[in-house]
């Protein structure tokens, strides 16, 4: 009865942690939840008004598929302000959240066994919507010396006749790590040389604490010609609910992704749309208030971690993450699953859950997020320290 295509798909293999503390939650234990993928703040009130507003304005018919002009044109002017990137609303489509983005962009330019390169450790989604796409995800393996930023050395050797596309995540999910632009440039002319189009996910951009995030689609006509930016709400103004998102690309491409959404899901909500208007507009200084504290909370783990010694992280220098080294713990642990025995144990002993890396694909770290109040990440931290100085 199911397709083969859906067989095809694989089941996260984090949701036996996630399963379990949700179970340890309804049976009333407090569990220190350091897991979460989203912000911890609300939406910014500007951004929230303007979603109400456009309810009881009646803004709620159907709009055009490729999203609102308005939309759009701020989308533009945010490239533009922010990144030094000149686009037009029709390379512009609006979608529901970067996910359905990278989704409808995959489709659009993915042929039936056509290879996509795919650096890990990253987000465990981007091989599934490959495969759902009709396209071979190859995973490329980074090293930990380099913050796991793919060079060039690193993609060569899985470069075939039949490579299509690569994924870049800039900042990273799940280490934090960001390319400089000489990193970027580097990898992208190579990709851009050999007509390998590139996918750049950018929706952690707003968050990034040590240098300007550099776009990849700034960096040079060419590149900017062969790239997809794909970005949203979800980080940047704390609007994961609200479901939107976007990409920029060539019109040739961005046509292609519009005719797909139009007879996928139409468009993103409008009520959404209205919000993101504003979101972009007239939230800056939320969003600067939100990274800022994600940098005094990045601070705080650093210092923890250098101070203790015991246990490394990848220096994060964006998104909310911080990607924890436990293979000194390989030898007292004894598990060929070391994220998942390690999560599963501090979970059962200290009541604090973290993401295993095999979620990842680097099963030698487990992800803590920090998207979270200090409080919970002081307890987090102790309880991480107990556990392992008590093994």
């Amino acid at each position: 009865m199911i397709s083969e295509k859906a067989k095809n798909i694989s089941p996260s293999i984090t949701l036996e942690i996630g399963g379990k503390v949700k179970t340890m939650i309804a049976n009333g234990e407090k569990i220190t939840n350091l897991t979460l993928g989203e912000p911890d703040f609300f939406t910014p009130s500007k951004a929230k008004l303007a979603g109400i507003k456009a309810i009881t304005n009646n803004l709620t018919k159907y709009d055009l598929s490729s999203g609102n002009l308005e939309l759009r044109k701020a989308i533009c002017e945010k490239l533009e302000s922010e990144n030094n990137i000149k686009y037009t609303p029709d390379q512009i489509v609006a979608s529901n959240g970067a996910k359905h983005a990278i989704t409808n962009a995959a489709f659009a330019v993915i042929n039936p066994g056509d290879e996509v390169i795919i650096p890990v450790p990253c987000w465990v989604s981007y091989p599934e919507i490959i495969k759902l796409a009709g396209g071979v995800p190859v995973l490329v393996p980074t090293k930990k010396e380099n913050s796991f930023k793919m060079t060039v050395e690193d993609a060569q050797k899985y470069i075939t006749e039949k490579t299509k596309m690569v994924i870049l995540t800039n900042p990273n999910n799940p280490t934090g790590a960001v390319f400089t632009k000489d990193e970027l440039l580097s990898i992208c002319e190579y990709f851009t040389k050999k007509g390998i189009i590139i996918m750049s996910d950018e929706i952690y951009e707003s968050i990034t604490f040590d240098f300007d995030f550099v776009s990849v689609a700034s960096l040079s006509k060419e590149i900017y010609d062969n790239t997809i930016i794909i970005n949203g709400f979800s980080k940047c103004a704390s609007m994961t609910g609200w479901r939107l998102g976007y990409s920029a690309c060539n019109t040739e491409i961005a046509k292609s992704i519009a005719s797909i959404q139009s007879h996928m899901t139409a468009h993103p909500s409008t009520i959404s749309q209205q919000a993101g208007i504003v979101a972009l507009r007239e939230c800056k200084d939320d969003v600067l208030t939100m990274k800022n504290t994600y940098k005094q909370r990045r601070d705080y783990i650093v210092d923890f971690f250098k101070n203790w010694g015991k246990l490394e992280i990848i220096y994060p220098q964006g998104a909310f993450y911080a990607f924890i080294d436990i293979s000194p713990l390989k030898d007292k642990l004894n598990s060929d699953k070391l994220s998942l025995k390690f999560c599963n144990d501090i979970l059962d002993k200290e009541k604090l859950a973290l993401v295993p890396g095999a979620g990842f694909f680097e099963d030698d770290f487990v992800r803590l997020s920090y998207a979270a109040s200090m409080e919970e990440i002081k307890d987090g931290l102790e309880k991480i320290k107990h556990y392992v100085e008590n093994l």
